[in-house]
């Protein structure tokens, strides 16, 4: 035996031998490729001679065949004995197998999922298998793909073809597929004389030259479906992955490729990532540091790469770059490696560059848009066009990733994006330009809320006090139901928070006051009191600002209200004596009565309500006499609610059945919960057990209906109280274990004497 051409002939002698012993047919290649985990390429050409196979491939094989000890000896020696005259005999060139992979990366975080996937995918497959791995500039795409391509490359036996096809270069010299085809002919050792000239031909030899081998390729940095598809293989030997930062939607749905979104890193892959570059000792020195550096580079990899590479560099301590991060104006400058592809605003250019006019524009526009998020409608109020002029830039927006369409209808950027939309719009907008573009945005979201707070709380103070109407390019949302206004409240609830604080900032003060009051009823029933603190604030100081002092009278009633909720009762006093002698001055009888309220309410939570009481027929009497239907309605079942507190239960049910006709006639389902709590009250402490159950529950539907979270549990915690009165511990206690969820999961401090209650038990 002299050559691998009769090793191969005794291969083939053992199969046809296992098959007769099997009683069955020959083992294909595929299924000896498939027992070995080799690709059938592989064993073709051993079971042809056209290579000889390695030591332990060929002991592998024959064990599989079912040769006897002794066969395998004599096989593995004659294999040693080709292989030693191969070595005496004059070298001819083997045929060059590509391995065109760039070097790995050093270590990859938090792509674990995708990792995962690409696995999967080419573990068993009957198609050609293409992955379309995308995301923003900078996100470990190359790196990704690079990693999974050596992690694999042992299972391709025929190589791996690389190519950066530069479709962001920044000198917009994105390579052809023609010049990439004679690239990968080369590398497949087809002769350069035998290259057709025609595209088309070029990729019918180059699918021929693919066919029946096990290749992966990797076509990185595509800008488009139509560079890439005339490189993609006819053979499912073969897998090809993609990367690019646009979504290549295209060749997901017209070529079958596998779509792998590529987003941030996690917080703790953000932070594995900074350990493995700066050593865990470093990072945990500065812990706060380490965090501070990892927000301010938005968990982007390149960013954070960067970052790393600065401090290695320095030696300087980790908080110094975290305060360098953090001035205005200089985080781009730190993170620049000092060339194009290390630095970030660059990396980001490329992207941007590539935009449509119009899409550009949105995107300047967008670094003023306090975040996190936007919809098409607010998007199309910012742009000052037509929502549906708006969809086309949003969706190249997405598709180039500078945008992310995370849930349906609403989109958001990285915060590393954001930062350089805004640097962008500050070096090409005019500023009246970007004047005009936050106008609109904050007229969107001030008009939008002073419609949903109208549903919430139709019979509430007006808040159409200092509103002028939408400028030119608004198109408010217009929630036409209760359950409308409370999914867009709670929806944009980080939003309109950004923007009140926005407005603030940069001297809106009428879109502050607006803003601030019209947030405030949502704020309150969904238990949000500190935030309610702040925008009440933020709008006084705006009212205090404008110089009007029926807005200040407002502002300081709804602050009180809001340090009342938070148990800040001398606060809350000090604001309602200042709104008192404001409306006073003002001679405006139905303001004096909301805050005689106020001051009731603020004195029942202090447990006096005999004061309470006092001030609440005030209201009575005010309300009365300036005919307000609604306040009179409410100050009823104050004083109803106060009689009941110190004991004239008689009296209270006679006050808040008065109040509840009333309210019923105007159709105000909060005043009518709260008057029904009230007549529960009355009827348990009159030992009316059944009746109290009943209007407790008449209150619970409304406050559920209402989105009342804090009034929900109030009134679940009495409504316990009168079950256990009844001879229900069973019911008592699930009443009171929910109220308790409720005050927990608002850390209220009513939580302690519910959970008091518990352990009575």
């Amino acid at each position: 035996m002299r050559t691998s051409d009769d090793l191969a002939g005794l291969l083939r002698a053992l199969r046809r031998r296992h098959a007769r012993h099997q009683g069955d047919g020959e083992l294909t290649y595929r299924e000896l490729a498939a027992r070995t985990g080799w690709s059938h390429t592989a064993i073709a050409e051993y079971l042809t001679g056209k290579t000889l196979p390695p030591t332990d491939r060929l002991d592998a094989l024959v064990r599989l065949l079912g040769a006897t000890p002794a066969e395998q000896g004599a096989l593995a020696t004659a294999r040693d004995r080709i292989e030693e005259s191969r070595r005496r005999a004059p070298r001819t060139p083997d045929r060059l197998v590509p391995r065109q992979l760039p070097a790995d990366v050093a270590s990859l975080a938090g792509r674990d999922d995708e990792l995962a996937l690409l696995d999967k995918l080419v573990a068993a497959p009957t198609a050609v298998v293409v992955a379309a791995i995308s995301g923003t500039a900078g996100v470990g795409k190359t790196a990704l793909a690079v990693h999974w391509a050596h992690r694999v490359a042992h299972q391709f036996d025929d190589g791996q073809l690389y190519v950066n096809l530069r479709g962001f270069d920044p000198r917009g010299q994105a390579l052809s597929a023609a010049k990439v085809l004679h690239g990968f002919l080369d590398a497949l050792g087809v002769p350069a004389a035998r290259v057709p000239a025609d595209l088309d031909a070029q990729a019918a030899l180059y699918r021929s030259a693919l066919a029946g081998k096990r290749v992966l390729i990797v076509l990185d940095n595509a800008r488009d479906a139509e560079q890439v598809r005339p490189l993609l293989p006819g053979t499912s030997t073969t897998v090809v992955l993609v990367t690019s930062r646009n979504q290549l939607t295209s060749l997901v749905s017209l070529d079958c490729a596998h779509p792998i979104p590529l987003g941030l890193l996690s917080r703790d892959a953000a932070s594995r990532l900074l350990t493995n570059r700066l050593g865990a000792e470093r990072v945990a020195a500065e812990p706060e540091a380490a965090e501070a550096i990892i927000a301010a580079c938005a968990r982007l990899p390149l960013a954070l790469s960067i970052a790393a590479a600065r401090v290695q560099q320095s030696g300087f301590p980790l908080g110094t770059l975290a305060t360098e991060l953090g001035t205005a104006g200089r985080r781009f400058g730190v993170l620049d490696a000092g060339d194009a592809v290390g630095e970030v605003r660059a990396v980001f250019s490329w992207s941007y560059t590539a935009l449509a006019p119009p899409a550009a524009g949105l995107f300047r526009l967008l670094g003023l848009h306090p975040g996190p998020d936007i919809t098409v409608a607010a998007a199309a109020s910012l742009a000052g066009l037509p929502a549906e002029g708006t969809h086309r830039p949003l969706t190249e927006l997405t598709r180039a990733n500078l945008l992310a369409e995370y849930r349906p209808g609403r989109f958001t950027a990285h915060d590393l994006l954001r930062a350089y939309a805004a640097e962008l719009s500050d070096g090409t907008d005019p500023e009246p330009d970007r004047r005009a573009a936050t106008t609109r945005f904050l007229d969107h979201y001030t008009h939008t809320t002073h419609t949903a707070d109208a549903l919430l709380r139709p019979h509430s103070d007006p808040v159409d006090h200092l509103m002028t109407p939408p400028a030119a390019g608004v198109h408010p949302e217009r929630p036409t139901t209760h359950a409308e206004a409370m999914a867009w409240l709670t929806a944009e609830h980080p939003v309109l928070l950004a923007a009140l604080r926005q407005a603030a900032g940069a001297g809106f003060d009428a879109h502050t006051w607006r803003l601030g009051r019209a947030l405030d009823t949502f704020l309150d029933r969904q238990g949000h009191w500190h935030d309610r603190v702040e925008t009440c604030k933020a709008a006084l100081l705006a009212a205090e600002r404008l110089g009007d002092p029926v807005a200040q009278a407002v502002a300081h009633r709804f602050l009180a209200g809001a340090h009342t909720a938070v148990n800040r009762y001398a606060d809350a006093l000090g604001h309602l004596e200042r709104a008192l002698d404001l409306y006073l001055r003002a001679d405006d009888a139905e303001g004096e009565a909301r805050t005689h309220q106020n001051l009731a309410s603020l004195w029942d939570r202090q447990g006096e309500p005999r004061k309470a009481l006092e001030h609440s027929k005030r209201t009575l009497v005010l309300a009365e006499a300036a005919g307000h239907r609604r306040a009179q309605a409410d100050a009823l079942n104050a004083v109803g609610w106060c009689h009941a507190q110190l004991g004239e239960h008689p009296a209270a049910l006679a006050y808040c059945e008065q109040a509840l006709a009333l309210l019923q006639q105007l159709d105000d389902r909060a005043g009518e919960a709260a008057t029904w709590d009230s007549l529960g009250f009355a009827h348990h402490h009159l030992g009316q057990y059944g009746r109290a159950v009943e209007c407790y529950e008449r209150t619970l539907e409304l406050t559920r209906d209402l989105g009342d979270l804090w009034g929900e549990a109030d009134t679940l915690s009495r409504l316990g109280d009168t079950r256990h009165a009844l001879g229900d511990p069973t019911s008592g206690r699930a009443d009171w274990q929910r109220a308790l969820d409720i005050f927990t999961a608002l850390n209220h401090p009513d939580a302690a004497a519910v959970r008091a209650k518990l352990q009575l038990l």
